[in-house]
């Protein structure tokens, strides 16, 4: 890679209301900051906010970002099936996608990278409210974008003190979760 190479990444995180995948944008957005990239957040919501679909977006650049959103994602990580469906569309040719196991990813005609993601925040962390922090491990070990360490620290800045060690714990199942597949891909990488 060239010293001076212009880096910029699409990053569209998805799920259900409720799923935090809010919080996890703002985590990796906070973490670009951090790293001194430039980088835009937007999130939204579908219209029943709890239980309906919901969306963070964030582009980090090594240089100063002139368009705001995401129109085709280089990493799309959807937690829920609805998600998907919604927006497993708007990824670029060569994009990454990131789906939990409940997650049916045969609509897309790409490599998709199936994790365990929900079902380890319950069997390890007994707690699936983590599942969030387990995803933005994933994506952190297997686009290489930032280092996990400054997505702890930026995590030690936005969730309340006493939530941190959980947190930081499930992070890390998902940097584990991440980094065990090859190719960087997923565990189970499925083709069509």
């Amino acid at each position: 890679m060239k010293k001076n190479a212009h880096l910029k990444y699409n990053i569209r995180l998805s799920g259900t209301g409720g799923q935090g995948l809010i919080l996890a944008g703002i985590v990796l957005a906070e973490a670009a900051n951090l790293e001194g990239k430039f980088v835009v957040q937007s999130q939204s919501y579908g219209p029943e906010a709890r239980g309906g679909a919901s969306k963070a977006e964030v582009i980090i650049s090594s240089n100063p970002i002139d368009f705001l959103n995401v129109e085709e994602a280089d990493y799309f990580l959807a937690l829920s099936p609805e998600s998907y469906l919604k927006y497993c569309y708007s990824v670029r040719p060569k994009g990454v996608i990131i789906v939990d196991e409940q997650v049916d990813p045969k609509l897309f005609l790409i490599r998709v990278n199936v994790f365990p993601i929900i079902r380890t925040t319950r069997e390890d962390l007994g707690n699936e409210i983590t599942a969030n922090m387990v995803a933005l491990g994933v994506l952190t070990a297997i686009s290489g974008i930032l280092d996990v360490s400054t997505v702890e620290k930026a995590l030690k800045m936005r969730v309340p003190p006493h939530t941190v060690d959980l947190n930081i714990k499930a992070i890390r199942k998902g940097w584990e979760l991440g980094s065990e597949c090859n190719f960087r891909g997923g565990e189970k990488s499925i083709n069509y």
